[in-house]
């Protein structure tokens, strides 16, 4: 069997994460930082090193015990738990899938589910809500409170967050607080520009709600987009 390349100590597994990212890193260097100190005997890179040596294949260490894994030299009781912890973890992230929060059907519907949560706010509210391809809510994020302009929502900050999330279409939400839900040159204008950004990064506008103490406005219904 090849022997394992060994990391040497002067190495900071740490500093070498925040520069390059967690990819650039090596199991041993990625099992050095969850077990965060070595032992009064041992580099944490050494025990690192030795957990490597004993289960070569990750497959192995996923199905290590206990107490298999507190007879390696320099993991005791304390990091063998710590371990399995973040094995366990891993596991569970590797099959957890993406939560949805309800599929938008109509515009009518999610305007008044909005104009609920918004009625009694005495500030405009912005609230962006990203979807899948199946229009099924994804994500949903009050991102901007104030007055709507160019110096409050910016759209960078918008789609940011829907490449986070693989969004691929994306509604926005905002209060009136006076209660009339007309929109303002600058709603429509910030409106324009956000189709325009989405089109240019394949992500949508389905639409953009502006809603007043019991009615609302679709800019998609309205003709704007």
């Amino acid at each position: 069997m090849e022997a394992k390349q060994m990391i040497p100590k002067s190495s900071l597994p740490r500093e070498r994460l925040l520069e390059y990212g967690a990819t650039a890193l090596s199991d041993q260097e990625l099992l050095a930082i969850m077990l965060r100190t070595g032992s009064k005997s041992y580099h944490v890179l050494d025990v690192a090193g030795h957990i490597l040596s004993e289960f070569p294949s990750l497959y192995d260490l996923k199905s290590a015990s206990l107490d298999e894994l507190m007879q390696i030299r320099g993991v005791g009781r304390i990091k063998a738990v710590e371990l399995q912890a973040a094995m366990e973890l891993g596991f569970r992230i590797n099959k957890a899938l993406q939560p949805k929060l309800g599929k938008i059907q109509t515009s009518f519907d999610l305007a008044h589910q909005l104009i609920a949560e918004l009625k009694d706010h005495q500030q405009e509210h912005f609230i962006c809500l990203y979807l899948n391809t199946k229009n099924e809510i994804i994500h949903k994020r009050t991102l901007f409170k104030g007055s709507l302009n160019q110096s409050v929502a910016h759209p960078r900050e918008i789609f940011r967050v829907a490449v986070r999330y693989s969004a691929a279409r994306i509604i926005v939400c905002h209060n009136h607080p006076s209660g009339n839900p007309k929109p303002s040159d600058n709603d429509l204008n910030f409106t324009q520009r956000l189709k325009e950004c989405g089109e240019m990064m394949g992500i949508e506008l389905l639409d953009h709600i502006i809603t007043g103490h019991d009615n609302y406005i679709s800019l998609r219904e309205e003709g704007f987009l």
